[in-house]
C-alpha cells in the first residue's frame, strides 16, 4: 500500500507540475499577445501623431514658401546659377552707370515701416511686390509705398504654392484678388508682378508657361531678379554678408534687380539695408524703382 500511494502522490505531483507548466506557457502567450496587443496600438497612435504633423507641415508649406520641406525647391533667393540672367546685353561695360532696383518681396509685415523709414532717410526709391495682407492692420504700409513714391507690384494674393500654381484658373482667381486689394487700397491699377518662386521655380506642376501666357495676355509685366541677397536662403548670413552678396555682383550689369524679402522675421535685412545702400552709393550706382522704362529681368521669357 506504502507503495502504492508513494506511487500515486508522484504521480499526483507530475501532473500539478505539468498543470504549472500549462498554466504559465498560457499565461506567458496571454502576457505576450497584451504586449503585443501594447505596443501595436502605440505604434498606430504614433502613426497617426506623425501623419498629423505631416498633414500640418504640409499646410504650411503651402501657406509660406519659408518652410522646409520645399524650401530647397521654393526658396525665392536660392543662390543658384538657375537664378542668375547672364544676358549679354545686359553686362555693363566700361563709363557704364549700372542702374540698381531694390526689390522687396512678401509684405508688407512688422518690418515694413523700418524699411520705408531708412528709404526715407537716404531719398531712395524702391518697388514693392506685396501679397494680400489684413488691410485693417497694413492698409496703412500699401498706401505709405505709393504715396511715397516707390513703385508697388503684385506677388501673389496667397503666396500658397500649391494653390496658385494649381491650375490657370486657380492663377487668375489668385491674380484678381491682389489686383483688387492693391487697386482699392491704393488707386493704382498696378501692371507690375513677381511669381512666387520666380518664373523659373521648379515647384509648379502646371508649366509656368501657362500662367506667363496670362500675364502677357492681361498686359502684366513680370520681373524676376538677377540678383540675390540670400536673406530668404536656409543659411542665416549676417547683415555684412547680406550686402556683400549684392555687391559682389551688382556692379556686372547695366541693369541689376535685387532681391529682399520684407517679412517680420527679416530683421537682418532691415540691418543690412543702410549699409547696402551706403555701398551702392559709393559705388556710384543708380538706385531706381521698378518703371516702365526698366529693362526687363525675367528667368524665363518665353511661352514655350
Amino acid at each position: 500500500m506504502d507503495i502504492a500511494n508513494e506511487g500515486l502522490e508522484k504521480q499526483r505531483a507530475k501532473r500539478k507540475r505539468v498543470a504549472r507548466m500549462k498554466k504559465m506557457i498560457v499565461y506567458t502567450i496571454i502576457i505576450f499577445m497584451l504586449l503585443t496587443l501594447f505596443v501595436m496600438t502605440f505604434l498606430c497612435i504614433e502613426v497617426f501623431s506623425l501623419q498629423r504633423q505631416i498633414n500640418e507641415l504640409s499646410s504650411k508649406i503651402g501657406d509660406s514658401h519659408e518652410v522646409i520641406g520645399i524650401e530647397k525647391m521654393a526658396d525665392d533667393s536660392t543662390l543658384d546659377n538657375v537664378y542668375r540672367v547672364d544676358n549679354i546685353d545686359n553686362i555693363a561695360e566700361e563709363g557704364d552707370i549700372p542702374k540698381v532696383y531694390l526689390t522687396f518681396d512678401d509684405g508688407p509685415s512688422e518690418n515694413s515701416d523700418a524699411i520705408l523709414d531708412i528709404l526715407d532717410d537716404y531719398n531712395v526709391k524702391a518697388t514693392f511686390f506685396v501679397c494680400g495682407k489684413d488691410v485693417e492692420t497694413y492698409g496703412d504700409v500699401y498706401r505709405r509705398i505709393v504715396d511715397e513714391g516707390h513703385s508697388i507690384g503684385m506677388h501673389s494674393y496667397s503666396h500658397n504654392y500649391s494653390k496658385i500654381y494649381q491650375s490657370a484658373d486657380a492663377f487668375a482667381d489668385d491674380f484678381n484678388k491682389i489686383h483688387s486689394l492693391i487697386a482699392e487700397t491704393t488707386g493704382v491699377d498696378t501692371k507690375l508682378y513677381r511669381f512666387p518662386g520666380g518664373s523659373s521655380n521648379k515647384v509648379s506642376n502646371t508649366s509656368m508657361s501657362v500662367f506667363i501666357k496670362y500675364l502677357n495676355d492681361h498686359g502684366i509685366v513680370y520681373y524676376d531678379w538677377n540678383i540675390a541677397s540670400g536673406d530668404a536662403t536656409s543659411k542665416a548670413f549676417s547683415a555684412d554678408e547680406l550686402v556683400d552678396n549684392v555687391m559682389n555682383d551688382v556692379v556686372k550689369y547695366k541693369t541689376a534687380v535685387v532681391l529682399l524679402h520684407d517679412q517680420a522675421d527679416k530683421s537682418t535685412t532691415v540691418e543690412a539695408l543702410p549699409r547696402l545702400i551706403e555701398a551702392l552709393n559709393n559705388a556710384g550706382v543708380m538706385i531706381l524703382p521698378i518703371t516702365d522704362d526698366t529693362t526687363i529681368i525675367q528667368h524665363v521669357s518665353v511661352v514655350q
